[in-house]
């Protein structure tokens, strides 16, 4: 079956950074567009970030831009998200999603507190 299972969340600094990852498994990766999205406290889930995986096409919500990067290893089924220049606001649990033939599939989620 799909599995997804994000990791690499934690507690950082105002303007620290983090990198997480979200290993997959149970469909074909390459193929698949991959997508972060998060969830703050109160609020509805947003979408951060997507890879298309045909294309290697990637783009960005506006809050992040430029500060996160979107990344994909075809070899090992993962992909990860380098966030930099880390903001309070960016505090939220992290969720790691495939598209792959019209189907969603979600992680777990993974926490990531930005608080000095």
């Amino acid at each position: 079956q799909v599995q997804l299972v994000e990791s690499g969340g934690g507690l950082v600094q105002p303007g620290g950074s983090l990198r997480l990852s979200c290993a997959t498994s149970g469909f074909t990766f390459r193929l698949a567009t991959m997508s972060w999205y998060r969830q703050a406290p109160g609020k509805q889930r947003e979408w951060v970030a997507r890879h298309r995986g045909s294309t290697n096409y990637a783009d960005y919500a506006d809050s992040v831009r430029g500060r996160f990067t979107i990344s994909r290893d075809n070899t090992k089924n993962t992909v990860y998200l380098q966030m930099n220049n880390l903001k309070p606001e960016d505090t939220a649990v992290y969720y790691c999603k495939a598209t792959f033939v019209r189907t969603d599939y979600w992680g777990q989620g993974t926490q990531v507190t930005v608080s000095s």
